[in-house]
């Protein structure tokens, strides 16, 4: 009896309890009155600080004076596409002189087979023997370091020689080769003189040396091992040869098993190094049946770009061998494949070629060449007979001859490289006989071979890390080799991508107007948007597929691809879209109305654009002051420039090189530098802006002395669109919380190449005079930014003229927050219905300052700041999306990488276990040693992706490109209020959400008490894979865009001499390897 009046009691007291929770009433009015003092308090708070008043003022005085012009964005377009043009035009003189001269060269050249030759070898130079005695081409070389090189030590008055680790440094070949190549050093040195903007040029050699100007001190791997091979890099593969479709064929009999499958497979992962984003490819394996090793491409060609030869190489590590070889069908195959692309204008349309990789053929095959390619011959057949095996080595070579190809001999891994560049020489004789100097242009590449590159990494926008290059063929011009065609390397120079950008100015494209590059097959060469660079852990690292995104992943708004297809066709032309853009690493959407123009640019494969915004975007304003007036202002101590920007070119003199960009625009507008190539128009922009904006700096100096200045105002900033900043820092670096803020470290908030400040782009999107208030998180350093714009007008327009701001701390917020939600315990509560007296300290509330896009500003829980609301209390946010005060904005991101879990250590390409690579190496060691000893470079093996570690070997989450869709948030700033009642299973939440005039915050009070968690779960911002069924997947990997072919194709010269079809002489071993694998053998013939 006891236990059921005790159970009563808590029952009742439950029910009681529930009642006062369902009637608790927070009065809205309190909310309201709350939230309107506050921001009273806030924006008296800005404009002191912030000076924004006094500056909008100023404005207004100068506006009988200024004039506002609409910029015409089909003008600039071509304006801008006319001076990239005329860049890159010098940049291919240059290379047409390097190659001038190394054909000259050559051809007053007689071979000297005893030649002997002292060169500066870059891996040797400044190296002393033990006797201090410096070593075999290893002389002394002077190195200073050079800002226009990347800060790197380098000798602009000679060039020197890179030779790979596999290929012997004296041989005659490579000597005699050096040797005529001497002549390119005048030819360096002069280019750079006529073009101080020039950067590395360089000659890579067909023997495989890479002489490189200005000279360097090369520096090795980890292993000691040189691997850099300039006949593998893509600059020399496309202009040694003209675009070409291939297909793979590679025999998975049973007798391909061990080490033959591993040669067979570094094989095909070479030609596809070979390939580019002009060239087409597919790959078949065979026994006694075809099988595709992507079934999805079954039938076609697909583009040899990144993605795809990176899905091809993942896919060949999965093949095994079994059954018999059956030559026939999969050639017949191979033909047809060929024969419909040709046939309905698809591939390349140009050279065609089957690579067979096979240890024997045996049928008679003879019929399927009869059938498909005699006589015209128009596919070329390449032949890799792999293992030590000759048996079959004459069928494999009448193959390839009597099909206009080249036959060779794989019997180690070492082999691979050299007899897969073969090929490209073939290819490129109708060229040579020809003697076409077709120039050539690379997609966007991020070279990571140079010393320092890496650190750029860090310290650039990742947009911009990228460069091209421009590149031509060298050929032998002595006319008893003609018939051969006999190339003899190719010549370049790198273009970073960031100077050509430069040429379209950030200051006429507006807060959110940017400039683009893309290629002849739609791929970004330079694109604000484009993210190269993901984390891997803690070091960024290049995507697999960076130099690969196409402008329809980037521009998704452009469902119809209207805009990709016009400048992939080299049209000129403009387009409207209406746009989903983010800012704030996506997490501030924002929808504008882009207008983008586009043009051709000339005798190169791209097409550049721009992007103006309408409305704020495309209106400028103009102003005119003296540069007596404008030198004394700007020289103030707290003005500074975009660093980044072009306001004189200082890369012409080296000289000018020390200098910033402020310290050479006053020597230039004081007549000191008056050679100076500079932006008049820029200048006179900066020179007006800090004229306009000087009586800040005595405003906010007066605060600083005058006044008390409040603990936790920390910093005041202005900046205008021609990249001109001010600030005042209230707070010294000692007590301010925000140290980074405003620093050249803090590339968000400064004016770079790539962007505006973030708070300009804020500020800009919001009503003028109001505020735009946000907290940062920076790595745990919590902050708030309040911006607002500033404009001007004349003649019926309204430009932005700027941004004005102020930094504060979170305990400043906070204490002005608490002490303004709090009613005294004497408070009037008779016509108030609900909580009364209401404080926000209660524990029986929640109060929060939210801003616009959903992020919290301010909470009882310092850890809440800065995330999400919906994550902090998903039922609240998920009523007040429903109730419509909260939108949510579907975002895409194209650019992804994704966690997939596998058993080894690359997404991209599993490795094979080291045990059975060891055991399938130690059979062959055992039956083939001296062979071994004399011929195998087991250091390129080593060193292979084929071995690693056994402790690596663990299943790890590998990053995989993939594609994902995230949400973001916006508020309805029409919706002023709301309240309502979340019913949560015993409990009931009631809150009120007011919003704070004036600014872009609402206050959200809610009951503390009542868990909602259960039902409403938290609202995430992460990003989710979007995943494909099969068949959409398929479709997507084969599809081919709009793209446009290049312009030139030599696939065929009647003059050319097929016979000489293989068997030629490679150049020597090295010896160096040669001892390495003396070294690594021994130990593992003891093994045994």
């Amino acid at each position: 009896m006891g236990q059921r009046i005790k159970l009563h009691g808590i029952v009742g007291f439950l029910f009681l309890w529930v009642t006062v929770q369902a009637q608790m009433k927070i009065p809205p009015e309190t909310v309201q009155q709350w939230a309107s003092v506050f921001s009273t308090q806030l924006r008296d708070l800005s404009i002191k600080y912030s000076g924004s008043l006094l500056l909008q003022k100023k404005l207004k005085d100068v506006e009988s004076i200024i004039q506002i012009v609409d910029l015409d964005g089909g003008d600039l377009v071509k304006d801008y596409a006319d001076e990239i043009e005329r860049m890159l035009g010098s940049k291919m003189k240059s290379v047409k002189r390097l190659a001038e001269s190394a054909e000259d060269a050559d051809l007053y050249h007689e071979f000297n087979a005893s030649l002997e030759f002292d060169y500066y070898n870059s891996m040797l130079i400044n190296t002393a023997d033990e006797d201090g005695n410096f070593v075999d081409l290893g002389g002394e070389f002077p190195l200073e370091e050079n800002e226009h090189f990347n800060k790197m030590a380098v000798n602009t008055q000679m060039s020197n020689i890179q030779v790979p680790t596999n290929v012997y440094n004296k041989d005659p070949n490579i000597l005699n080769a050096i040797y005529n190549s001497e002549a390119l050093n005048d030819v360096f040195i002069g280019n750079f003189q006529k073009d101080p903007t020039l950067t590395w040029q360089y000659f890579g050699s067909s023997t495989g040396f890479f002489r490189i100007y200005p000279g360097i001190k090369w520096t090795p791997d980890t292993n000691g091992v040189a691997a850099f091979d300039c006949r593998n890099r893509n600059w020399y593969i496309q202009a040694a040869t003209s675009p070409k479709d291939i297909i793979i064929m590679v025999d998975i009999s049973g007798s391909m098993k061990g080490l033959k499958m591993t040669i067979a497979k570094h094989t095909i992962n070479t030609i596809l190094d070979t390939l580019g984003e002009n060239d087409f490819v597919n790959v078949i394996a065979y026994t006694d049946y075809v099988r595709y090793v992507e079934p999805c491409f079954k039938g076609t060609l697909v583009q040899a770009d990144l993605d795809n030869r990176e899905h091809f190489k993942m896919l060949v590590e999965e093949l095994h061998v079994k059954g018999e070889a059956k030559i026939k069908n999969a050639m017949k195959e191979s033909f047809k494949i060929l024969s419909e692309a040709r046939a309905n204008g698809l591939g390349s349309m140009c050279n065609q070629a089957i690579m067979l990789i096979t240890d024997g053929a045996m049928e008679d095959f003879e019929s399927v060449f009869e059938e498909f390619n005699w006589p015209e011959r128009r596919v070329r057949v390449f032949t890799y007979l792999i293992g030590r095996e000759m048996t079959f080595a004459q069928n494999t070579k009448w193959i390839a001859c009597n099909n206009k190809g080249y036959y060779t001999h794989v019997s180690t891994l070492a082999d691979v490289q050299e007899n897969v560049m073969e090929y490209l020489h073939v290819l490129s004789r109708p060229m040579v006989i020809n003697h076409d100097h077709d120039i050539i242009w690379t997609e966007a590449y991020m070279d990571t071979v140079l010393p320092k590159t890496k650190e750029l990494f860090n310290t650039k926008a990742q947009s911009l890390l990228l460069m091209t290059s421009v590149a031509m063929p060298v050929f032998s011009k002595k006319k008893e080799t003609l018939s051969h065609g006999i190339l003899l390397g190719v010549v370049g120079s790198d273009i970073p991508l960031m100077e050509v950008m430069k040429l379209a100015p950030r200051y006429m494209l507006g807060a959110h107007g940017y400039a683009f590059l893309i290629t002849n097959n739609g791929y970004i060469l330079a694109h604000p948007d484009l993210r190269p660079l993901y984390k891997d852990g803690k070091k960024l690292k290049p995507k697999p597929n960076y130099n690969s995104v196409d402008l329809s992943e980037v521009e998704w708004e452009d469902t119809e691809e209207m805009l990709r297809t016009a400048m992939v066709r080299g049209e000129t032309g403009n387009l409207g879209l209406n746009i989903r853009a983010s800012v704030d690493n996506g997490k501030r959407p924002l929808f504008l109305t882009n207008e983008y123009f586009y043009t051709n640019i000339d005798d190169t494969p791209f097409s550049f654009g721009m992007v103006l915004t309408r409305g704020h975007g495309k209106l400028m304003f103009v102003g005119n002051v003296s540069v007596e007036e404008g030198l004394h202002d700007l020289t103030s101590p707290d003005l500074s420039i975009a660093a980044e920007w072009t306001y004189c070119e200082t890369d012409i003199d080296p000289a000018h090189r020390k200098y910033s960009q402020l310290q050479v625009a006053i020597r230039y507008l004081l007549g000191k530098e008056p050679d100076l190539e500079c932006d008049e128009f820029l200048l006179q922009q900066t020179l007006f802006d800090a004229v306009v904006t000087a009586p800040m700096e005595a405003y906010w100096n007066a605060l600083m002395l005058n006044a008390r200045v409040e603990p936790g105002i920390e910093t005041a900033f202005l900046g205008t669109r021609s990249g001109l900043m001010r600030i005042a820092r209230y707070a010294g670096v000692e007590t301010r919380v925000a140290k980074k803020f405003l620093t050249p470290a803090d590339k968000d908030n400064l004016f770079t190449i790539d962007h505006f400040p973030l708070w300009y782009r804020l500020a800009v999107e919001t009503p003028p005079g109001s505020f735009f208030y946000y907290p940062i998180n920076d790595k745990g350093v919590k902050y708030v930014v309040a911006t607002t714009a500033v404009t001007v007008s004349s003649q019926g327009k309204t430009a932005i003229a700027g941004a004005v701001g102020l930094q504060m701390s979170l305990d400043l917020l906070e204490k002005r927050f608490w002490a303004i939600t709090k009613q005294d315990s004497n408070t009037d509560c008779s016509n108030i219905e609900g909580l009364c007296p209401l404080s926000c300290e209660s524990p029986e509330l929640s109060c929060f300052l939210v801003d616009n896009n959903g992020f919290t500003l301010l909470s009882k829980d310092r850890k809440e700041v800065g995330r999400f609301f919906g994550e902090v209390d998903g039922s609240v946010m998920a009523t007040l999306i429903k109730m419509g005060m909260f939108r949510k904005v579907s975002l895409f991101d194209y650019q992804a990488m994704c966690k997939n879990s596998h058993h080894h250590a690359s997404g991209a390409r599993p490795l094979l276990s080291p045990l059975y690579v060891a055991v399938a190496l130690l059979r062959w060691i055992f039956s083939n040693a001296l062979m071994f000893l004399l011929d195998f470079n087991f250091c390129a093996l080593w060193h292979s992706d084929y071995f690693v570690d056994a402790h690596k070997q663990k299943k790890v989450e590998a990053m995989v490109p993939c594609e994902t869709a995230y949400p973001a948030f916006m508020a309805d700033s029409s919706v002023r209020e709301a309240n309502s009642i979340i019913k949560c299973g015993r409990c009931q939440k009631m809150f009120v959400v007011q919003q704070v005039p004036d600014s872009n915050l609402v206050f959200v009070v809610t009951e503390a008490n009542c868990d909602c968690s259960r039902q409403y779960g938290p609202i995430p911002l992460q990003p989710k894979e979007i995943k494909y069924i099969t068949t959409v997947k398929c479709n997507r990997m084969k599809s081919q865009k709009v793209r446009r072919r290049p312009e030139s194709c030599h696939a065929y010269h009647p003059k050319e001499n097929a016979k000489d079809c293989g068997g030629a002489t490679a150049i020597s071993p090295s010896i160096t390897l040669f001892s390495a694998s003396l070294l690594v053998t021994v130990p593992l013939l003891l093994l045994t």
